[in-house]
């Protein structure tokens, strides 16, 4: 005998959640295991958990006070690019004038610190000289001689005037003696505040190296998108760069120029250089013209540092520039004692749940526990790989959505359920019920669970960072449920109401059709009801649930079935 449509379905839907399931763990034990990036315990917000706190002290060129409008877009600033960073619940204010706090969850790293405090000021310049970061030179004895202070009395005006930003009339004996004893270890030697209309002289991050550079012909002002990426034709880590039309105008002809000094030969000046907070992090040669203003930079870039720097520019510069005052450790604002609250209340609404079921449903509550159990497992494990992949952390707003979404799931089964035994009281068999009981039922739970996501999607849009917890947690679990429903739920009733238990209607499964009242064949077609003289008991039972049925009757099916009654009055006394 052929195995039935509907066990068929169920088994594969089983499957397809086991395969989820497996594939979920797999995902995160490849994060835990091969890149030591994920944890087998959701990661805790600073709520919860605790973290660092940064506090960052504005300064301005002229030592004056910063404005409040400065400070704010500051702190707008800094918040986008540590949310880009993937680090969640983030905690960002401003205090006493000119500073910042930043107050975020768990230690940070390196790169954390530099994402918040660089300014980000991205310059592009033209290389008119570069060199080793040395600051002495071989002298006829063989011995290494300092480079000898520059002597105030020497040129520091061109000569001639500079037709643009690569030409070398830049280069001013002043400006030549300043360039060989530049110090590139020297703290003293900022750059960053140089003047835009000026050349320059700056090194490399790492100090070995060190230029002579033209005017700014681009700042980040112009750069409208930024991403991290890998080149593939070397593997190395770059950052791409989107200019605005008027960037990318000025880019091209800057292109067009460099790459003229590529056709010619002439080095270093068909280089131009990305100067980031006064340092020059690339300085590539141009070996096209470039007119679409999507350029890339590259450098000695992980995929760490080389996300950071988009961040940074995608953001924008800083309005001011920032020195970290102090870091410091500090506690959870609610600790460990309000997680074990929010958990143990989880717990008592979750036996809650499962007692009612197990009251009203009988055995069939055993399949709302079961199914309770599958979308904690699976939410457990998205929460694990949310905290590798997107930094989400789960705070005590976060528990709190959990906790609702445990109501909202009981709901759900209640008009599962509900439309089940509907089917009973119509007369249907055990497994035709199932089936029309779900297709109605799923088109009442699919519209109030698109009203939950609905209403977790717009809190999170339009809520205070604080409940944006409650309302991602909210969204996520409603999803979970429903695809609890279609690939666990269902399933098992399909395959249930195919044993002796269920199937048969046993009294303890709670498809027992005489103690749902199924005494009707149809709508307001009730079978006649046992006489009360013959066997007791049944005749009590009988009448109960010819009760219960004409209770749960609907206003059309009473008139219907008084219209029928009427007439069978009438038929008689004819």
């Amino acid at each position: 005998m052929a195995t039935p449509t509907p066990v068929r379905h169920a088994w594969r839907a089983l499957t397809g959640l086991l395969a989820i399931v497996v594939v979920l763990f797999g995902v995160n034990a490849l994060g835990v295991y091969a890149f030591g990036k994920s944890s087998w315990t959701p990661e805790l917000a600073l709520d919860l958990q605790g973290g660092t706190q940064i506090i960052l002290s504005a300064k301005t060129p002229d030592g004056a006070a910063p404005t409040t409008e400065q400070m704010n877009q500051a702190a707008a600033i800094i918040r986008q690019r540590v949310d880009a960073s993937g680090v969640g619940e983030t905690d960002i204010t401003t205090q006493a004038g000119n500073q910042i706090v930043v107050q975020i969850p768990g230690p940070a790293d390196d790169e954390t610190r530099d994402r918040i405090a660089a300014s980000a000021q991205m310059q592009l310049r033209a290389v008119l000289y570069t060199t080793a970061a040395s600051t002495s030179y071989v002298g006829e004895d063989g011995n290494q001689t300092p480079y000898p202070t520059p002597d105030p009395s020497l040129v520091a005006t061109p000569t001639a005037s500079p037709t643009n930003g690569s030409d070398l009339n830049w280069v001013t004996p002043a400006l030549q003696a300043q360039f060989l004893a530049y110090d590139c270890s020297n703290p003293a030697n900022d750059p960053a505040n140089a003047p835009k209309d000026q050349p320059v002289i700056a090194c490399d991050p790492a100090g070995t190296a060190k230029y002579i550079l033209g005017p700014v012909e681009l700042d980040g002002s112009s750069i409208t998108d930024a991403t991290a990426g890998m080149n593939t034709q070397n593997g190395q880590w770059v950052v791409n760069v989107v200019f605005d039309a008027d960037g990318a105008k000025t880019f091209g002809e800057v292109s067009q120029r460099l790459y003229a000094f590529t056709q010619a030969g002439q080095t270093p000046q068909n280089q131009f250089a990305f100067v980031l907070d006064g340092a020059v992090i690339s300085a590539p040669s141009m070996n096209g013209v470039i007119l679409d203003g999507k350029p890339q930079i590259s450098g000695s870039f992980t995929q760490e540092s080389s996300k950071t720097l988009a961040d940074q520019l995608k953001y924008g510069a800083l309005p001011l520039s920032f020195e970290v005052q102090s870091t410091n450790s500090i506690s959870a604002t609610l600790g460990s004692q309000q997680l074990q609250i929010g958990l143990i209340a989880g717990l008592i609404g979750l036996a809650l749940v499962a007692l009612y079921s197990l009251i009203v449903y009988r055995a069939l509550g055993f399949v709302i526990i079961a199914s309770l159990a599958v979308m904690g497992i699976l939410t457990y494990i998205t929460l694990c790989i949310l905290a590798w992949r997107m930094g989400f952390r789960l705070s005590l707003a976060g528990v709190a959505g959990l906790i609702v979404t445990i109501g909202f799931t009981a709901d759900s089964f209640i008009v599962y359920f509900e439309r089940i035994r509907d089917e009973l009281r119509d007369g249907k068999s055990i497994t035709g019920a199932v089936e029309d009981g779900w297709g109605r039922a799923k088109r009442t739970i699919y519209i109030s669970k698109s009203i939950n996501i609905l209403a977790a999607v717009v809190l999170y849009i339009l809520a205070d960072a604080t409940v944006k917890g409650f309302a991602f947690t909210l969204g996520l679990t409603t999803l979970i449920d429903i695809l609890i429903f279609i690939l666990f739920t269902h399933p098992v009733m399909q395959l249930l109401a195919r044993t002796r238990f269920f199937g048969g209607g046993h009294p303890l499964s709670g498809l027992d059709p005489e103690a749902l009242g199924a005494v009707y064949r149809g709508r307001a077609q009730f079978r006649a009801p046992v006489a009360e003289t013959a066997q007791g008991g049944a005749a009590r039972r009988a009448k109960r649930s010819r009760g219960e049925a004409e209770r749960r009757q609907t206003i059309a099916e009473r008139k219907q079935a008084e219209l029928s009654s009427s007439r069978s009055t009438t038929e008689g006394d004819d």
